[in-house]
C-alpha cells in the first residue's frame, strides 16, 4: 500500500476517535486500502474511509503516536502539571516499564485531579493518609490498586521531589492469601477442543504448554521460537529478565500450519493492524472459549499458566526446575503451587486410618 496515494486525518465519529482515509476516488485504491485494512468503514456523514485511531494503526499508517501523558497534563490544575510530566520523565529516565509507567501515571494522575490548585508538594503525611483513606472507604478500591496508588506516589516524592526515604509511614494493605485459580488437565483439553480458530488455538496452547505470561505471548517474535534446539526465547519478562522454556513438540505441526496460512512477519501472533496481537484480544479469545466449552469458573487466561505449574508440579517436576521456567524471583512464589496439587496432600494419612 502506497501512503503517499492517501491523506490521513484525526477525528470523532459517534463518539469514538477516529482517522479518516481520503484519496481521489480510484477503484484500485479503494481496493488497495480493503485489502490492506479489512475492518475501513465507509461514512457517509463524513464522506470518507475510516479507521479507529488506536496505536497499532498510527504505527500501520506510520503516523505520530497520540502523546496521552501531554493530554493527561492539560486536564490537571496549571499548579500541579509540571510534577505530573516530572514524574513521566522520571520514570522513562529509570527506564520502568510501559506497564508500571502506566499505572503510576494513572495512580498519580488520580490525586492531581482531585487536589485542584493545591500543590501535591505541599501535602503532609496526615493528608495523603487521608487521601488513602479516602480511595478504600469512599472509592472502594481493592489492595492490589491501593498498592500501585501508594508506590506512585512514595515514588513522586522520593526520586522525583529528593524527600527523604519513606518521609510518612502508611500502612500498606495486606493482600489476601487467595489460591491461583487453575483448570484441570480435562478441561484444558476441552478449552482447545472447541477453539476452532487456529490463530485463537495456537495463542492459548502456548499460554498452557510454556506456562507463559498474556504479556509474553503476545511478544514473542518468529526468531524467538528454536525448533532445532525446541526452546523458546521469552524476552523481557517481568522484572526485565530474559528466559528459556521448552517448546512442546506437540505444538509444532500447528506452528507450520499457522505460519503457512498467516503469514507472520515480526510478531508470532499479529494484530489486524500490524503489530503484536493485543493483550485484551486474547483475554477475550480465553473467555469466550470457556463459554464455549460450558466451563463455569471465574478464572482469567493467566490461570493457564497456573495450570502449567500444578500439572508440571503433580507428574513429579522438581521445584526450583518449575521456579526456572515460570521466570520467578523466589521459590516462595513457586511453593504456592502445593497447595492446590493433590500429589503431596495425597500422600499424608489421616489419623482415623491408624485407629
Amino acid at each position: 500500500m502506497n501512503f503517499k496515494n492517501y491523506t490521513f486525518e484525526i477525528a470523532t465519529h459517534k463518539n469514538q476517535n477516529i482517522i479518516l482515509v481520503k484519496f481521489d476516488f480510484d477503484l484500485s485504491l479503494k481496493n488497495e486500502l480493503r485489502h490492506r485494512f479489512p475492518s475501513a468503514k465507509w461514512s457517509a456523514t463524513k464522506k470518507s474511509w475510516y479507521l479507529p485511531d488506536l496505536p497499532s494503526v498510527r504505527k500501520a499508517l506510520k503516523l505520530a503516536a497520540k502523546n496521552t501523558v501531554a493530554n493527561n497534563a492539560k486536564e490537571i490544575h496549571p499548579v500541579n502539571q509540571k510534577a505530573y510530566l516530572d514524574l513521566y520523565k522520571r520514570l522513562t529516565l529509570k527506564k520502568y516499564s510501559l506497564s508500571t509507567k502506566r499505572i503510576y501515571l494513572a495512580e498519580f494522575l488520580h490525586l492531581l485531579k482531585l487536589l485542584d490548585d493545591f500543590y501535591v508538594g505541599d501535602l503532609t503525611p496526615k493528608r495523603l493518609k487521608d487521601y488513602f483513606l479516602y480511595c478504600i472507604q469512599v472509592e472502594k478500591m481493592k489492595e492490589r490498586k491501593m498498592n500501585g496508588k501508594i508506590n506512585a506516589i512514595k515514588f513522586f516524592f522520593e526520586q522525583v521531589l529528593h524527600r527523604p526515604k519513606m518521609f510518612f509511614d502508611i500502612p500498606r494493605p495486606k493482600k489476601p492469601l487467595t489460591l491461583p485459580k487453575m483448570l484441570s488437565k480435562s478441561e484444558v483439553k476441552k478449552l482447545f477442543k472447541v477453539t476452532n480458530n487456529l490463530k485463537h488455538k495456537i495463542a492459548l496452547q502456548l499460554a498452557y504448554g510454556m506456562g507463559l505470561r498474556v504479556s509474553e505471548v503476545v511478544n514473542l517474535k518468529l526468531n524467538d521460537i528454536d525448533s532445532k534446539r525446541m526452546v523458546v526465547h521469552v524476552r523481557g519478562a517481568k522484572g526485565k529478565k530474559d528466559r528459556y522454556v521448552p517448546l512442546p513438540k506437540s505444538i509444532l505441526p500447528g506452528l507450520r500450519e499457522y505460519y503457512i496460512a498467516y503469514k507472520p512477519e515480526t510478531y508470532l501472533l499479529e494484530g489486524q493492524y500490524g503489530g503484536a496481537y493485543a493483550k485484551s484480544s486474547l483475554q477475550q479469545v480465553f473467555k469466550k472459549a470457556m463459554k464455549k466449552a460450558n466451563i463455569d469458573k471465574e478464572i482469567g487466561i493467566h490461570g493457564l499458566r497456573h495450570s502449567y505449574a500444578t500439572h508440571l508440579l503433580e507428574s513429579g517436576a522438581d521445584m526450583r526446575f518449575i521456579q526456572e521456567l515460570l521466570g520467578h524471583n523466589s521459590i516462595k512464589t513457586t511453593q504456592v503451587y502445593t497447595k492446590v496439587t493433590p500429589r503431596s496432600i495425597s500422600k499424608i494419612k489421616s489419623p482415623l486410618d491408624s485407629l
